[in-house]
């Protein structure tokens, strides 16, 4: 099986430009492609476009915070269910924590974070995204294998009945007719097959 392996895009939501550059810098050299958001409209926006493998997603921001946008992205049903990890900088207060986690996120990171731990912890979900999208596309292989199966099953069906026809048939040239109908039945049956 021959599957084009897509790369793994995380988005990263932040208000502050330096924080954005910052967090493509920790990514940089993983097998991710990072989309940057200012805001959580824009972060909106780009998931109504893009498949995401993980969403990094600022707490604190202006106008639409980081829990109402997390909200909205587990609300639909195209992307519910992408992780998302809270970056904070606010202080390590375990309230904000919890709401991060009852909005639906698997991680909450305070700032200063440690970029290595950071770093693993975008790797797991990047495996296991890249993980999902392999069996998927096997589910598919598989799915298409079947329904090709089914539809030779069909034309073998088919083709015994011609055969059945062409040795009960009152001369040659009827049977000959039969066996080649047959043959060609299963000839098509097989190339579904390949």
């Amino acid at each position: 099986m021959s599957t084009e392996r897509q790369t793994a895009k995380v988005l990263l939501v932040d208000d502050r430009h330096d924080n954005l550059l910052a967090l493509e810098a920790i990514l940089q050299g993983l097998p991710v492609q990072a989309v940057s958001a200012n805001s959580g409209e824009e972060a909106l926006k780009h998931l109504l476009v893009n498949d995401f493998a993980l969403i990094l997603l600022d707490a604190q921001m202006p106008e639409m915070d980081g829990f109402e946008t997390a909200r909205h992205i587990k609300r639909r049903e195209r992307t519910r269910h992408i992780p998302i990890i809270f970056l904070t900088a606010a202080d390590r207060d375990s309230q904000l924590a919890l709401r991060g986690y009852a909005v639906g996120a698997v991680d909450y990171l305070s700032k200063p974070f440690d970029p290595w731990v950071l770093r693993a912890k975008v790797s797991v979900f990047v495996e296991l995204w890249t993980k999902t999208q392999q069996l998927q596309a096997q589910a598919e292989v598989t799915r298409s294998r079947e329904a090709a199966l089914r539809g030779a099953g069909t034309a073998i069906d088919e083709a015994l009945e011609l055969l059945t026809v062409a040795t009960a048939a009152p001369d040659d040239r009827t049977a000959r007719e039969q066996a080649e109908k047959a043959a060609s039945v299963l000839s098509r049956a097989r190339r579904r097959m390949y």
